[in-house]
């Protein structure tokens, strides 16, 4: 008995620790954290160390982390905000999903199979990896983006898909004569999806929010997380008992919780588990690959994973592009969503345990599948470091070399929040400004509030030379790329001498370059915003407006002190200001 402990426990330290030394170094490596799990599963898996020998009872448990995921997003999106959604949902949704699954069905047919074997294949490959792309999206942190929304419509809407696409399975099956199939069964599973949604819209409007106050009261933080738990595994058992999907049900919880006061702790407490699950999931994922079936058939394995993602981008695109998506957007779309989802194992092993399709085609299906979902991410990387880089719609914008009347005496780069701001006091002090950015949705956006913003990158020489600098009394950088607000300020020292620089920093590092790089005026982008703040707390403690003053002097001296004996390479370790360590760096590595 406890040789077997060992045993079970030798496995769960095999998962975690290919994990925790695959994902970090293929993240190092730029490849991302999605290949990195499928590597690693691959590694442990019955073809590599043949540590674990049924890589489906794994996904099938790691299942959970794609439901904990819906329901994080659900509680993202409030009712409205989903009902705005609607014509995303079904209308480019379904305009995606059926197109693609009448092209990939007449691809199968063209490779020989029997239209309902095709049809079968098409609509399981159709249905994306919801995990795949969520991840990526949240990687990217564009879940809240515009083009982040409509894949999250699409995957909404084939998640809805499961249901019919089984009941078409089951009409497509073989007749038993010793069976019959009962001519209500496809109306029973209707009734019964049908009363499971209803029951679970009626639990999350007027018993869950009770539930959690009085969870809440009782100050056990255990339970909480025990409660959240609940909601999310019992939405999802209940709409698989409705013949839904589970992460259906998941994600219309998080959805009727989106607008609860306890919508973050919920978040907090289902977090670490979604996470860990999720790349359990990927782990398994690598595991399924089934080598022994490549090799064997791996004319037509390899050949229908590319034809069919192929076909499946290009669906994806041409849909893309009719719902007015932009080509960069719609290649995006079609590179991200090309693969098969997990949703499509339960559909094969549902149609092969029904006849529809024989051993072979579930097990060269599953592996096109599998394949697709480990080739994701390697398509994304080429995307990122290969793809042409989509050129610059410059319609109604004018260009640098166009502006002759760029003669002002304050030339701001960058039009973003802080140039917008910064330019305030030089216009009400009379100056005449120019203005330059490399952002055309700015410069048009800027046009609309009667500025004139010419385009122009301000990290080259001659542009700045075309701008003016070299007539200006002073140039204000407002770009936030802190690699291209130094270049200005070295361009301008070398082209521009007489013109004094006035630049955002984006943080303390920032600053210490543009001070060699001899800017004459810098402020780290949230400085001031923090002494605000600290003045603001020390007088809501009871000082007065003279103490706050002297208070605010002395940080602010600290912080200069400080910062010389930085530019200065000394060291200030165990100095009384690294109490006073200002950490507002944007991205977070690095003091501020």
């Amino acid at each position: 008995m406890a040789a077997e402990g060992a045993s079970e426990l030798i496995k769960v330290v095999a998962l975690l620790g290919s994990a925790v030394v695959a994902v970090p170094l293929f993240k190092k490596l730029g490849l991302g954290s999605v290949l990195g799990y499928l590597a690693a599963g691959l590694l442990i898996g019955p073809f590599g160390l043949k540590l674990f020998d049924n890589p489906q009872a794994i996904i099938h448990v790691a299942e959970l982390g794609v439901v904990m995921f819906l329901f994080v997003i659900g509680l993202e999106m409030k009712p409205s905000h989903l009902w705005g959604l609607r014509g995303q949902i079904f209308g480019l949704g379904s305009m995606q999903v059926l197109i693609a699954a009448l092209m990939l069905t007449l691809l199968g047919m063209l490779f020989g199979f029997p239209w309902q074997v095709a049809f079968v294949s098409a609509s399981g490959f159709v249905l994306t990896s919801t995990a795949i792309v969520m991840q990526v999206l949240s990687e990217r942190h564009e879940l809240s983006s515009p083009r982040g929304q409509r894949m999250v419509s699409i995957l909404l809407f084939e998640d809805l898909l499961i249901v019919p696409l089984l009941a078409v399975v089951a009409f497509l099956a073989p007749t038993d004569p010793a069976h019959p199939v009962a001519e209500t069964s496809a109306w029973l599973r209707l009734g019964t999806a049908v009363l499971s949604l209803g029951i679970l819209i009626a639990a999350g409007l007027w018993l869950l929010n009770p539930l959690f106050r009085m969870l809440a009261k009782s100050k056990a933080r255990e339970v909480m997380t025990a409660a959240a738990l609940f909601v999310v595994l019992g939405a999802a058992v209940l709409m698989e008992w409705g013949g839904l999907s589970a992460a259906m049900g998941a994600f219309v919880a998080g959805v009727l919780l989106s607008e609860s006061s306890f919508r973050h702790q919920l978040e907090a407490d289902i977090e670490p588990f979604r996470g860990l699950l999720l790349g359990l999931f990927f782990l398994g994922v690598g595991m399924a690959l089934d080598l022994n079936v490549v090799a064997a058939n791996w004319g037509i394995i390899i050949s229908g994973v590319l034809a069919m993602m192929a076909v499946k981008g290009a669906v994806i695109y041409t849909v893309a592009r009719l719902a007015k998506s932009s080509h960069a957007d719609a290649v995006d779309r079609m590179v991200l969503m090309a693969q098969g989802g997990e949703f499509a194992f339960v559909l094969f092993a549902a149609a092969a345990g029904q006849g529809v399709i024989n051993a072979t085609v579930h097990a060269n299906m599953t592996a096109i599948v599998v394949l697709s979902m480990v080739l994701t991410p390697l398509f994304l990387i080429v995307q990122q470091r290969f793809a042409q880089k989509a050129g610059v719609n410059l319609d109604g914008v004018d260009s640098v070399a166009d502006g002759d009347a760029l003669r002002g005496n304050v030339l701001i780069i960058g039009f973003g929040r802080v140039g917008q701001i910064a330019s305030q006091a030089p216009i009400a002090y009379g100056a005449q400004i120019s203005i330059i950015d490399n952002n055309p949705d700015v410069i048009r956006g800027a046009a609309k509030y009667g500025f004139k913003v010419y385009y122009g990158d301000g990290t080259r020489e001659d542009v700045l030379h075309a701008a003016g600098a070299h007539h200006a009394d002073c140039v204000l950088v407002c770009v936030d790329d802190a690699a291209a607000a130094t270049r200005i300020v070295e361009n301008l020292e070398h082209g521009s001498p007489t013109a004094k620089t006035i630049v955002r920093a984006v943080d303390r590092r920032h600053a210490l370059a543009l001070a060699q790089a001899h800017a004459d005026f810098f402020v780290r982008e949230t400085f001031e915003a923090a002494i605000s703040m600290g003045e603001a707390a020390v007088k809501m403690l009871g000082a007065d407006d003279t103490e706050v003053a002297d208070i605010s002097e002395q940080v602010r001296q600290m912080d200069r002190e400080r910062f010389a004996l930085e530019s200065a390479g000394g060291d200030f370790a165990g100095s009384a200001l690294l109490l006073l360590n200002n950490t507002d760096s944007k991205h977070g590595d690095s003091p501020a």
